[in-house]
């Protein structure tokens, strides 16, 4: 009797080592096991208590492993195990466990195909998905749910579409400086790529505590980028950090500016600029933008003057979360916000919207549209009217059947930023580069082009080589109106612009007790991405310096000043006016083609009419000479269309102060 009842006991094990049979967790399976029987039973218990009361999945999965470590062929622990997975972010890791519960126990959950089929669709095996699917909704009366399902079946139809013809581009982890074993996300990049601001939820953020959700409280950091990749990323420190939830949700493109999310009021939009090397406090940016709702995400135009957002208030949504833009007037206050409209937003939600410094291109997050799953990162461009045209899907593997979004990119448009969580990260969220790769012959249509012209570089006192802190003012010469203002960095006189093409602009830079420096950029409305570093050195107001006007304009082979010129003069007048001893010479200069004589005449007619603007404008003529030079002063080289355009000029020198 003794050997028989052993022959079944070893029969037991080894039908249950190699089925597929459902193993229940009880003593007939586990006779000599009694011991680990109960422990396994019991941490089952604290994670169906952790998991289902209390929603923390990713501790619950810790006890339920090691019970699957003891019994890893029970059908309802493995769906269990699934649904932990589900509800994390490595929802992809639910498959293989939800797979394994429907073979062991086809009715182990009334859910399990619709589970089974978000497993699949999670995991690009589209096909299968929409299989499992349609098996659920077979038998389903309620109406929204098969709604909500037939939602799941688009999408993986347009992952079958986006996966055909894959996005060329590279995929980068930043890297151990930048990203932790805890979460990053919310890359905010500077319009020239040197410099990162992200929020994180590591181990060290201000206060160190630990938030409800058993993550440490965001902070917001930074890092840069160097020769040899980013630095180490720092704390930026109080006041932008404080012991809440801190983080950064917007920046103006040259970096000077900073929205960050408040948790107050329901959620809010506060602004923060930056002096010198330290961030002011941040303070609410407008009672018309922040509302007792939830306002969330934020950019902003290249000229400071359009702020778009992201707010689920009712009385201006179209459905769920929404993109909305209000515009500063006047008077500095911010305008009642406005719809972006039906093009863009959705009944679903809209969300992580970043402004292209071209001003025309919006990127932004999406589980609406031809989402291939969950929130999809979308492009739209604004035409010449202010029409938006259709979002368009960036495409696998940007976009993944999971949520995707956090995306930025420089002004370039060669290389952007976003958050993901991947396989290979050092966690959760990490913050990864995108690098994409350019077919040189294809030709690239209008819409895709970033049709605006980078400014950078320091402004500086050009005796001591300290730096300035300076106005730079950017004109729109045609119709002499004052398109931006911006404030180079006190600390490092550094500035930073944005010109959309289309426009004939003047920069002008300008300090008291210092001559104005100016700059012409005569962009067409169809100039591609271009960059120009230019280190400005001011000189104090002295006898015997000059600066070049670089924004005069004439006639060809005339001396007739055309209005485009106005502005630039007007800042002369300006100068004028404010220092009344002053006496300045205007002098004319040509290149070296044609005659001495011509030339001279040319050049010194043109000087006068730039004195009789000043004199029309209320300048005292005993303060004014003008003289031509024709080619006697050159300052480049004559054997070049670009150095004669530099010789071809109008000056401005002090002669009495």
């Amino acid at each position: 009797m003794k050997k028989i009842v052993l022959v079944l006991f070893f029969f037991n094990l080894i039908f249950n080592a190699f089925s597929q049979e459902d193993v229940k967790f009880t003593k007939s399976n586990f006779p000599d096991k009694p011991g680990e029987l109960a422990t396994a039973k019991k941490q089952i218990q604290t994670a169906d208590i952790l998991a289902f009361n209390e929603k923390k999945y990713d501790e619950a999965l810790k006890y339920y492993k090691k019970a699957y470590e003891f019994n890893p062929n029970n059908s309802d622990l493995n769906f269990k195990i699934g649904l932990c997975y589900y509800n994390t972010i490595f929802k992809y890791d639910c498959l293989q466990y939800f797979e394994k519960a429907y073979k062991l126990n086809s009715k182990v959950d009334k859910k399990i195909e619709f589970y089974l089929g978000r497993g699949y669709h999670l995991n690009y095996r589209f096909d299968e998905a929409i299989n499992f699917y349609n098996k659920y909704t077979a038998n389903l009366k309620d109406s929204k749910e098969i709604q909500a399902i037939g939602k799941y079946i688009t999408e993986c139809r347009n992952g079958k579409e986006l996966i055909k013809d894959t996005t060329k581009v590279e995929i980068i982890n930043l890297g151990a400086n930048v990203n932790t074993e805890f979460r990053e996300y919310g890359p905010m990049v500077t319009a020239d790529g040197s410099k990162i601001y992200f929020t994180s939820r590591r181990k060290g953020t201000t206060g160190n505590a630990i938030a409800s959700d058993g993550m440490y409280y965001e902070d917001i950091y930074e890092t840069e980028k160097t020769e040899t990749g980013w630095t180490k990323a720092r704390n930026v420190g109080s006041p932008l950090n404080t012991k809440l939830h801190d983080a950064v949700v917007g920046l103006s493109p040259d970096g000077q500016t900073m929205f960050v999310y408040v948790d107050d009021n329901g959620g809010d939009i506060y602004v923060s600029t930056l002096k010198g090397s330290r961030w002011t406090k941040p303070i609410s940016i407008s009672e018309n933008i922040n509302s007792p709702y939830h306002e969330s995400k934020a950019c902003i135009s290249y000229d400071n003057k359009t702020l778009y957002f992201i707010s689920d208030n009712p009385n201006w949504f179209i459905g769920g979360r929404d993109i909305l833009y209000s515009t500063l007037g006047p008077d500095g206050k911010w305008s009642q916000p406005k719809n972006i409209g039906r093009t863009v937003n959705t009944i679903y939600d809209e969300v992580d919207i970043f402004l292209h410094p071209d001003g025309r291109t919006l990127y932004f997050s999406s589980n609406g549209h031809n989402t291939m799953g969950g929130f999809d990162i979308f492009k739209t461009v604004r035409d010449a009217n202010g029409n938006w045209s259709t979002p368009v899907n960036l495409g696998y593997p940007i976009n993944t059947p999971l949520d995707d979004a956090f995306f930025v990119t420089i002004a370039s448009g060669k290389i952007a930023y976003f958050a993901s969580v991947r396989p290979e990260g050092f966690g959760l969220h990490d913050i990864y580069e995108l690098r994409f790769k350019v077919d040189e012959d294809k030709p690239v249509a209008m819409e895709e082009k970033f049709l605006v012209t980078l400014v950078k570089g320091t402004v500086k006192d050009k005796t001591t080589g300290y730096p300035l802190e300076a106005k730079i003012e950017i004109i729109d010469n045609s119709s002499d109106e004052l398109v931006a203002t911006f404030t180079t960095n006190s600390q490092t006189g550094a500035y930073l612009v944005n010109l959309p093409s289309g426009k004939n602009y003047g920069l002008n830079v300008s300090k008291e007790g210092y001559l104005f420096h100016s700059e012409n950029f005569n962009l067409a409305d169809t100039a591609d991405y271009q960059e120009y570093v230019i280190d400005v050195l001011l000189q104090k107001i002295e006898i015997g310096t000059s600066i070049v006007l670089k924004n005069i304009f004439f006639d060809y082979d005339k001396a007739t000043l055309r209005p485009e010129s106005y502005p630039e003069l007007n800042r002369v007048v300006e100068i004028l006016n404010k220092q009344p001893k002053l006496k300045i010479e205007i002098s004319g200069h040509t290149d070296n083609r044609g005659s001495y004589d011509y030339n001279l005449k040319l050049s010194t007619e043109r000087a006068k009419s730039v004195v009789e603007y000043l004199i029309s404008k209320g300048i005292n003529p005993n303060r004014l000479t003008y003289k031509g030079y024709a080619f006697e002063k050159p300052i480049s080289t004559n054997d070049t269309d670009e150095g004669r355009q530099l010789n071809r000029r109008v000056e401005f020198k002090i002669i009495e102060n």
